[in-house]
């Protein structure tokens, strides 16, 4: 991936030069810069760092090969676009979803008419989601409105405690309360949706069927596996060992007796998607290890990449850094600051500007714009504006705000509907209402099976 050249927030005008360089600036200079690997974790996203000291944005090519995932290609776009009937989602057409585990046989699974549901989550570390943390989301409600299949979500209270040396249980609790809000918000449909806070669901009684799964999955988890999956040592807490067991039990059918039955022969061969940020999917490998041995079928997966902070396009969002995120509370003013000042691919000078244009693959407007702006014919001739130097850095940073403007301040409005009462209802174990598997080719196949054999017994009649 291109480094991270200096950029500044504003084009200016270059001021006067002057010859005397600051001893601290020599020493800088001379001192030896030390290259750094990525970090892409649970607990961890930040890009790399070069060999000449500067800062390189995360590189998803190299992500695919440690991981051992699959590149989303255009094949597999004919293949969703073909069962669905759905124009792929802009983030499908960008590469914001990029990489995944077995949805190639997920989807032959789903021609053949078997159902699947899906499973995604949220650790709640605040009050309020950013923009960053709906990336996901908005991609699982295209999944659930184009699969009309039932979704589950996680919202896992106990997990941010135990990583937390700060936050207290009550808090990520009351956090979870206000982020499930958040998360109906974005418009999932309450008859196909159940979720649920680990603490209340877990401890409930509508959870013994989900702590049976974790039990086992805990059982053929070794410490071993946990530590070399998330670096874990012996400096963490007993409870960080356990958790990955709990947060594998919900991509088991059978933890959800209450959604597809008792019959857990039957339930155990319902296959789950779980889509999700890359980093998440350590979770999901030890997961997979492990689920054939239950005897259950392994979940499959579908990522996808990290909207960047505001500071710049080597690490994510962090919902602990202010400035660094676009809250999905903030206000219009607030979007407008903050985009204002937010990291730029634009050069030094308006003169730069024109003669090198751009750099889009830095630039944080521009990316922001991929995730957010659906129209791609606008989006390519931003691009090519940006890019040749003929849209400024204040042009995009205004697209963009005004972009942004319009999402939060409509998801705002739909906040404000979101009672006490929605929270609830979305929090209760229950039977979901979905139609299964529609999937028309096995509709159409059927109906030629009736119409052949219709044909032959008329023939029959004929001859008699």
């Amino acid at each position: 991936m291109a480094d991270i050249l200096p950029a500044t927030n504003e084009t200016t005008q270059p001021g006067p030069t002057s010859t005397a360089i600051p001893a601290a600036d020599l020493a800088a200079a001379a001192a030896p810069k030390h290259s750094k690997e990525q970090i892409v974790t649970p607990f961890d996203v930040s890009g790399g760092v070069d060999e000449t000291g500067k800062a390189v944005v995360i590189d998803y090519d190299k992500l695919i090969d440690t991981f051992g995932s699959r590149r989303i290609d255009a094949a597999l776009l004919e293949r969703f676009e073909k069962v669905t009937g759905h124009k792929p989602h802009r983030m499908l057409r960008r590469g914001l979803v990029f990489s995944h585990r077995d949805v190639g046989l997920l989807l032959d699974k789903y021609e053949k008419g078997i159902p699947f549901f899906l499973y995604t989550g949220r650790g709640p570390s605040s009050d309020s989601m950013h923009v960053g943390h709906t990336v996901p989301f908005e991609f699982t409600r295209y999944l659930q409105e184009a699969f009309n299949v039932p979704l589950v979500i996680m919202l896992t209270d106990d997990e941010k405690f135990f990583h937390s040396a700060k936050l207290t249980l009550e808090d990520c609790h009351r956090f979870a309360l206000q982020n499930a809000a958040d998360i109906i918000a974005i418009g999932f449909d309450p008859n196909k949706t159940f979720m649920f806070i680990d603490t209340d669901f877990v401890d409930g009684g509508s959870g013994v069927a989900f702590n049976y799964n974790v039990r086992v999955m805990g059982k053929r988890t070794t410490i071993n596996q946990i530590k070399g999956t998330f670096g874990f040592g012996d400096s963490n807490n007993i409870a960080e060992f356990g958790f990955p067991a709990m947060q594998s039990a919900a991509a088991f059918a059978t933890s959800y007796p209450f959604i597809f039955g008792e019959d857990k022969k039957r339930v155990a061969k319902i296959p789950c998607l779980i889509p999700c940020a890359i980093d998440q999917d350590p979770y999901f490998r030890q997961c997979r290890d492990n689920a054939e041995k239950m005897k259950y079928v392994k979940p499959a997966i579908i990522h996808s990449v990290f909207l960047p902070s505001l500071r710049g396009a080597e690490t994510k969002m962090s919902a602990s850094d202010t400035d660094s995120s676009i809250y999905l509370s903030d206000t219009d003013k607030q979007i407008k600051r903050k985009i204002g000042v937010c990291f730029s691919g634009g050069q030094e000078t308006r003169e730069m500007h024109r003669e090198l244009g751009g750099r889009t693959d830095i630039d944080i407007p521009y990316q922001y714009l991929r995730f957010f702006l659906e129209d791609d014919t606008e989006l390519e001739r931003i691009r090519v504006a940006y890019e040749k130097g003929e849209m400024e850095t204040s042009e995009i940073k205004a697209i963009c705000t005004k972009e942004l403007t319009v999402y939060v301040s409509a998801f705002r409005d739909r906040r404000k509907a979101v009672t006490e009462e929605t929270v609830k209802h979305f929090l209760t174990p229950r039977h979901l209402d979905y139609t299964g598997n529609p999937f028309p080719a096995i509709q159409n196949s059927k109906q030629t099976e009736i119409e052949t054999l219709e044909k032959r017994l008329a023939e029959l009649r004929a001859t008699q």
